[in-house]
């Protein structure tokens, strides 16, 4: 489990294709790394070492997961990643929590800058709206953030100083597309009211 708390942002400095698998290396930014068969965020992805080294780790990705986040498009060699490592038993909660599981693939819409701070509009797919509401949580490349406003197929999430400061958010560019995941209570809640025929 995560919480959304980017520690650092890594550098992706090598893509290779073996078979149908992808193996992404990436600078981990001074971040010690998991070890081999450890898990870690990458934006918002909870992916498996493969390899580690101080200097950063190498993880290898299926179609599966080409297809259901924005790896397909968005990795290649100097793309800057948000990384968490997962959440420690004796650990403090942060953010909110976060499974590594991306629901689904959005496109910003809008990024403004706001003096320090940032407005980032982003659309989602259609069937993740139902989950966002005003001031609930939401995690955009991995970073716990809160839904500050909502429109007809989008969603407005502030971003303060220290966030573009430390993740890779300061980098979205319009039609970029961004992993996104929903509130898993919130899915919760929707499961539980269908099988008792509230929904």
């Amino acid at each position: 489990m995560f919480t959304g708390i980017v520690e650092v942002t890594g550098t992706v400095t090598a893509v290779e294709r073996r078979g149908d698998v992808l193996e992404v290396r990436i600078d981990a930014g001074g971040l010690l790394g998991p070890a081999p068969g450890g898990s870690i965020a990458v934006n918002g992805c909870c992916l498996t070492a493969v390899r580690s080294d101080p200097s950063g780790f190498s993880c290898e990705l299926t179609e599966e997961t080409l297809k259901r986040t924005a790896f397909g498009e968005r990795l290649q060699p100097g793309v800057r990643v948000n990384l968490e490592r997962p959440l420690r038993a004796e650990g403090r909660f942060d953010g909110h929590i976060v499974q590594g599981h991306v629901d689904g693939v959005g496109r910003v819409r809008e990024w403004r800058l706001l003096g320090e701070s940032a407005e980032l509009t982003v659309e989602p797919p259609p069937e993740l709206e139902r989950y966002l509401v005003e001031k609930g949580s939401v995690a955009v490349d991995g970073v716990s953030l809160t839904v500050a406003g909502l429109r007809s197929r989008a969603f407005t999430v502030a971003l303060i100083p220290y966030t573009l400061e430390v993740t890779s958010l300061r980098d979205a560019r319009l039609g970029d597309p961004v992993n996104l995941e929903v509130d898993v209570i919130a899915k919760y809640v929707e499961r539980l009211l269908a099988a008792r025929g509230g929904l």
